[in-house]
């Protein structure tokens, strides 16, 4: 596959998956941990889309620390979510590709 075309798939992969994390901000679902596996996806050939993944990560981490989340909460929220999009990205790999 040239790397065009992969650029091209991944960014309306990506694109798609971040959509669907903005529409289950609304709807009931996950939105962040949607919007975040898109970002992510994105984040595989995009710079600008780690640039806004990394500063989302630091809005996070500063949201949880004025929720005044327990720091052991947080290493648990962060590995549930990690293991989320690793699931996903499997399946993705595996299945959707």
């Amino acid at each position: 596959m040239s790397p065009i075309i992969k650029r091209v798939l991944i960014g309306i992969v990506g694109g798609l998956i971040t959509l669907v994390g903005v529409v289950a901000l609304i709807a009931p679902g996950p939105g962040w941990l949607i919007i975040f596996t898109g970002l992510g996806i994105l984040a595989t050939e995009f710079a600008w889309a780690a640039r806004v993944l990394t500063s989302a990560k630091g809005v996070a981490s500063r949201a949880a620390d004025a929720a005044k989340i327990q720091k052991k909460h947080q290493l648990l929220l962060f590995a549930g979510l990690s293991v989320a999009s690793l699931i996903f990205l499997v399946i993705w790999y595996e299945y959707l590709r």
